[in-house]
Formats: C-alpha cells, structure tokens, sequence
C-alpha cells in the first residue's frame, strides 16, 4: 500500500522560503562587512604609516651623503629612534638596505620584498610576518647621491593591533544592531503572512459553515486576486455536481415510477387471484389469465431492473477505462443468436451480415459493455418491429476510415426527425408507441458509446421515395467505433 502522502502547510512553505534566504545571507552580509572594515581599518594607518616611511627615507638620504660604514650604521639608528616612537598597542620595525639586499640598519628578521626595485620614491603597501606575529608593511625605493647612483630599500612595519581594534569596532557597530534587526524582521514577516493568508482563513470558515445541501456558488467578490482561479473551479465542480445529483433524482423518480408500474399490476393481479380463490367464484381460466399476467409484470419489471443496471455499468467511467481487444463481429452474431428465439415467437425475420470470425479488425473497447450495446439495439429494433417485419444487424469494417461501423435496421414504424436526439434521452418513449419498454436502451448504447468516443446516429432505413408505396420507413441507428491501437 502506497504511503498517505504528508501534507504540507503553505503558510508554513512560505515562511520557509522568505526566511531561508535571510537567515542565509546574514552570515554573507557579516563576512562582507568584516572585509570591508578590515580595508576601512587599514586605510588611515596606511597613511600615517606612509608618512612615517617617507620621513625616513629623507633621512636615509641624508645621512647616506653625510657618512658611511659603522657611522651610517649608528646615524640611521639614532634618527630611526627619534622618528619611530612606538605606543602601548602595536609595535614599529625598520629596515635599510642596499640594492643587493644587504642590511645597512635596523631589524635583519624583516623580510625583503617580492618584487624588484621599482621607480624610487614610489610607496608599496603589504602584509608580511616578523617571527609568529603579523605586520603591515610599506617601503620605498630611495636614490642615494654617490658615485655611481645607487638605491636603497628603506622598509617599515608595524603590527596590527590598532587596525584589529578599530576594525572590531566596526563589525560591533554593524552587527549588533542586526541581532535586534533580524529577529523583528522575521516577526513583521510572520505577522504579515498571518495577514496575508486570512482571505484564506475566512474562506475555510464559510466553506465549512455550508450545508451539505448547499451547492450554489461560493461568492468570489472578497477573496485575493490569486485565490480567485481556484474558486472558479470549485465553483464550476459545484455546478457540475448539482446538475448530476439533479439527473440522479431525475433518473431515480424516472425509475420508480417505470417500476410502479409491473409492481401495481403483480400487486393488483395477486390480490385478484387471491380473492377468486377465497370466494370459489374464479375458474381454471380467470386464474390462468391472473397468472400470465403476474408472470408478464414480473418480466417487465425484471426487464426494468437489468436496464437500470446496465445505465449503471455504462455510466462507470472506471469500467469503460478498463479497455482490451474485443472482436464486434462476434459479439454481434451472439447476440443476435441469443434474440432468435424472442424474434420467432413475434415471426420477425432477424439476421446479421458481416465478415468471418477473426476476420474483422478489433477495436479497444470494454466486452462487457460492448455487448450491453449490441443487445440493446438488437432489443430495442426487435420491441418495435411489427409482426412478419425485418431485423439486420450488420458490421462493415471501414479501414480507411480507420473505424468500424455498427448498424441496426429494422422495418418498424421508424424515429421522426424531431425525436432523433429526444430518444437518447433516458425514460424517454416515442409518441404514440404502444411497444413495452421502459425507455432506457438507446440512453443506455449513447452512454456506452461516449465512453469509446463513437459516434451514434439515426436516420431512416427505407426512406419514402417518390412512385414508391408507402410503407413504415424503419429506424437505422449506425454507431461508429474508432479502431485505435487495437485494429490487427
């Protein structure tokens, strides 16, 4: 057994995905904004730090030209001292060194850097790392007068303590104000569904506040714009149903009353029979006759009931769906075999043309109810049929066509032009006719045949001719069956 599918909430869905994408791009929004206050941070203490550097590096110029040697060494020291006075959070390294990466003063363990010397004067900005600690640094390129000219790197670093702070700072300043800001945004989306799904709500309630009864349609004036289509439709599935449960009543009191008919007459022949025997007054005959008529009621009502049970069969649509291979030929000519002995006791003249067994094509079609049609029209032609007429059922394959014809024709009184679509109609009997039936076979070959999609007709069989003698026209009903993807 299939698992019961679980149902979802569609306040719930949409929650689900207004909130997803908040709550997936709050940690986005948090990594964007720690970048961008680290690049906030490091820009007014690359400043500062660019002017540190560049005073060095006038410095470096100049006592390049004043000295050399161990006093170069001791001059840069001393006005490295003097410029770089380092405070409580970060802490400032220097570097001097010639072109060939020779160290001429201050820290060896500060790396040189990556690239080659580059137009002298020019500041470059990097990070880099001095033991286990972090720094931020930029150096120049510095000409130096002496002979021949030659560069040298002046380099100054510092640790990021201050950057880190101030961009902590930041961060705190963004973030926390989106911890209160994230929590009321998913409570004003919250209550904004709540708001938004009410129409919903209030649909629900006058929906279940409906009687059974009441099928008439659900006003649509104050429901949303996108829940309109699907009041539509339930409105139209609402009309659709009172329109069936008023042909069920319809065929219900149609019904009763065909079968009130034999029952009274059973009912009424029983209680005459019984009240001849209780006075002694009937004869063998008076009871014969009771009897025949008991016995013709009792078919006609049993009649009455098969036919509302084959209305039934056609009118499910289940049943119909259940379609294989059926052979039409030969449920015609069972059937008309089976009326033989009905058509001889009224000396009707009932016979079938059509091809070999095995030699038509099949159509895709439901046996039972198949057969139910052929039998209702052969019925139906043999009830209206006068004594010494004619009944022919014949099938005539039409492969061009891809289709495969079914006609009845008998020599009755025929079906005038304005009663041909009247008579598909259920209960429906003709005027004037004096035949038994009750009036269901013809609905019951149009409902069999729409759920094979053919096609169902009546015209005459003999049409009047001009200098022909008059004679009853007689009814000829053709049904067409499409051949599908059964025909062999």
């Amino acid at each position: 057994m299939a698992e019961a599918r679980e149902q979802r909430s569609l306040f719930g869905e949409i929650l689900d995905w207004m909130l997803a994408p908040l709550l997936l791009l709050w940690p986005m929004s948090v990594a964007l904004t720690w970048l961008v206050a680290q690049s906030i941070a490091n820009h007014p203490y690359d400043r500062e730090l660019g002017e540190l550097l560049r005073t060095l590096a006038r410095q470096v110029a100049a006592q390049t030209a004043a000295a050399g040697g161990p006093a170069l060494h001791r001059s840069l020291e001393h006005a490295a001292a003097q410029l770089l006075r380092p405070d409580d959070v970060d802490s400032l390294f220097f570097q001097v060194a010639d072109a060939q990466g020779t160290v001429l003063a201050g820290d060896t363990d500060l790396s040189p850097p990556p690239d080659a010397p580059d137009t002298p004067g020019e500041l470059h900005f990097r990070d880099a790392m001095i033991g286990d600690e972090a720094v931020r640094v930029v150096y120049v390129w510095v000409p130096l007068t002496s002979n021949p000219p030659a560069l040298a790197l002046v380099q100054l670093a510092e640790t990021l303590g201050k950057r880190s702070r101030l961009a902590t700072e930041i961060i705190k300043g963004v973030i926390l104000p989106q911890f209160v800001i994230l929590p009321l945004a998913v409570l004003l989306v919250w209550l904004a569904l709540v708001r938004g799904i009410r129409p919903l709500s209030e649909l629900q309630r006058r929906i279940r506040q409906r009687e059974s009864t009441d099928l008439s349609p659900i006003e649509d004036r104050h429901v949303p714009e996108e829940v309109a289509p699907l009041v539509a439709s339930i409105n139209d599935l609402l009309a659709r149903l009172d329109q069936s449960i008023a042909a069920q009543r319809h065929f219900l009191a149609d019904a009763a009353h065909q079968l009130k008919t034999p029952l009274a007459g059973l009912r009424t022949q029983a209680e005459l029979a019984a009240s001849e025997l209780a006075s002694g007054q009937g004869d063998r005959r008076s009871l014969e006759h009771s009897l025949q008529q008991i016995a013709l009621s009792s078919q006609r009502a049993a009649h009455t009931v098969n036919q509302l049970l084959a209305m039934a069969r056609a009118e499910d649509k289940e049943q119909a769906l259940r379609r294989e291979p059926v052979d039409l030929a030969a449920v015609t000519r069972d059937a008309v075999r089976d009326f033989v002995p009905q058509a001889l006791d009224k000396r009707i003249d009932l016979g079938f043309e059509g091809p070999e067994a095995g030699a038509a094509p099949l159509l895709a079609g439901q046996p039972v109810l198949v057969r139910e049609l052929v039998r209702n029209l052969i019925d139906n032609a043999l009830q209206y049929t006068p004594a010494g007429g004619t009944v022919t059922a014949r099938v005539t394959p039409d492969p061009f066509g891809q289709v495969i014809v079914l006609q009845v024709e008998d020599s009755g009184p025929g079906i005038p032009a304005h009663e041909r679509e009247l008579v598909f109609q259920a209960f429906y009997r003709g005027q004037g006719t004096q035949a038994d039936g009750s009036g269901l076979g013809l609905a019951i070959v149009q409902e069999i045949a729409n759920a094979h999609d053919a096609e169902v007709s009546v015209a005459d069989a003999h049409p009047p001719r001009p200098g022909r003698p008059a004679a009853p026209p007689g009814a000829l009903v053709t049904v067409r069956f499409p051949l599908g993807d059964a025909a062999v």
